[in-house]
């Protein structure tokens, strides 16, 4: 059984799921890896200067090491 035009799915036994399109995460939603979730990122202003976005940028990696998203080693 095929479904080529499904670009977002689960795989059977729902091991994997597979994100060809957009994943959206609605109000209330979080990412979460073993049960922990990602810490908060304050948002980014669109005059942020480069070290502003340098700032950012290493506060998303460090809350996705954080949660385990991101191997830290």
């Amino acid at each position: 059984m095929s479904y080529n035009n499904v670009k977002n799915y689960t795989e059977q036994g729902a091991e994997k799921t597979v994100i060809g399109g957009e994943l959206q995460i609605a109000a209330g939603g979080k990412i979460t890896a073993a049960g922990t979730q990602a810490a908060t990122i304050a948002n980014i202003p669109e005059s942020a200067t480069g070290k502003q976005i340098a700032t950012a940028v290493n506060a998303i990696i460090a809350a996705l090491k954080g949660a385990g998203i991101i191997a830290s080693k």
